[in-house]
């Protein structure tokens, strides 16, 4: 029971802890100290929803439908050059900002939280499909491997979510804050061009 756990854990952690789009998000609504526990939740929740569609199966059937994914990624593709655009408009025209301040409305917080989760294809293809793929091989302990899967996603989400308020030493100076909205301007940008041109 253990091993299938750890195991999970350890494979979901490795595709979670990159930096990508919902990452770089949260990190960043940390940061301004807005409400995260919404957003963490929302990350985690849907992160076990789609685990669970992939150990349950629906990862053969969904790789039938390409199209499906296609149209994700062209969505996800614009939403993203449109939020890169944003972040670089902020670092290369800044204004005086600390953290805690400039928090983003809840409400639009979670839309945007909502889009970067379920409009990257890359969310699918890493739970739906590799996730399931690797938990499916496991026979009947597949679900334990799921679990694990979803509880490392629980864990790093949390971690980014309340812990991003630690590094609030690093972003009292604002050239701290230019130099992450460039990071997110280029990883927002390189992902929506990766995604328009089909190279998920």
């Amino acid at each position: 029971m253990l091993p299938l756990l750890l195991a999970g854990f350890g494979t979901g952690l490795s595709l979670i802890v990159a930096i990508g789009s919902q990452n770089a998000f949260l990190l960043q609504q940390g940061l301004r100290g807005g409400a995260v526990a919404p957003l963490v939740v929302i990350c985690a929740g849907s992160d076990l929803v789609l685990i669970g569609l992939g150990v349950s199966g629906i990862g053969a059937v969904l790789a039938q439908w390409p199209t499906a994914i296609g149209v994700i990624a062209a969505g996800g593709g614009l939403f993203l050059l449109g939020y890169g655009a944003l972040a670089a408009r902020r670092a290369f025209r800044p204004s005086v900002m600390t953290v805690g301040e400039d928090r983003t409305p809840l409400r639009k917080a979670v839309l945007a939280c909502v889009a970067f989760t379920w409009l990257n294809p890359h969310v699918y293809l890493d739970t739906v499909l590799l996730l399931g793929s690797v938990a499916v091989a496991h026979g009947d302990g597949r679900w334990l491997f799921g679990l694990g899967a979803g509880v490392a996603s629980a864990v790093w989400f949390s971690a980014l979510g309340f812990g991003a308020r630690r590094l609030a030493g690093v972003f009292a100076k604002p050239m701290a804050w230019r130099v992450l909205d460039v990071v997110i301007a280029v990883t927002m940008t390189g992902l929506g061009v990766t995604l328009l041109l089909g190279r998920v």
